[in-house]
């Protein structure tokens, strides 16, 4: 039976550094050029929350609400685009969580970054590790988020759970990572958000 991995496995893979960029096209790089379609990448950050269960550590998640123009209904964390006020995408990243689920950063241990991520839409996203309160209790703005749940790390952490799977669109085939969880459908940006911790566990001989 493997050990369930710990926030000490966290700290010592996010201690590794910078390790490059992440991206929609780690699964077809050929295509990144024909997507971004020279397009300058705007700031986003998110907030990847960890919260301590009896069980393990669990990732805090959202479903989008399903009345919005993009990315309705998607399986996401919490967090936006930088906006023109924010002193960075760190304080981008705290904003979006206090506002879309009520977790204020007082409720949050931030652990360090992943690698940015570039998504297919232009977005250099930015994602920050936190240990969240177990006290914490979601308040949600419904006009961004339907719902919030939280997926056991160790599932997501399981090269076994990471499926590939594509669709394709104007006659191109697009790959991306997707890890099906319960009835949520966590795939695209999410997905890859977290392969890339994966990575950097599988790094530090912490693998799943």
């Amino acid at each position: 039976m493997r050990a369930m991995l710990t926030i000490d496995h966290i700290t010592a893979a996010l201690a590794l550094g910078p390790l490059g960029d992440r991206s929609d096209f780690d699964l077809m790089p050929e295509t990144r050029e024909r997507y971004l379609n020279g397009r300058k990448t705007r700031p986003a950050a998110v907030l990847c929350g960890l919260i301590q269960r009896e069980d393990g550590l669990h990732v805090v998640l959202t479903e989008r609400a399903a009345h919005l123009k993009e990315h309705a209904g998607q399986i996401s964390f919490p967090g936006g685009k930088v906006d023109p006020a924010d002193p960075g995408p760190k304080a981008t990243a705290l904003r979006e969580a206090e506002e879309e689920i009520g977790l204020p950063a007082h409720q949050i241990d931030l652990l360090g970054p992943l690698d940015d991520y570039v998504t297919g839409t232009a977005f250099r996203v930015t994602p920050f590790v936190g240990l969240v309160d177990v006290g914490w209790q979601p308040v949600l703005d419904p006009g961004e988020v339907a719902r919030v749940f939280e997926t056991p790390l160790d599932f997501l952490m399981d090269s076994g759970n990471r499926l590939r799977h594509a669709y394709t669109r104007d006659g191109m085939t697009r790959y991306y990572y997707a890890m099906p969880w319960n009835d949520h459908y966590i795939w695209g940006a999410t997905a890859g958000m977290l392969k890339g911790l994966a990575d950097r566990l599988e790094l530090i001989g912490a693998a799943r």
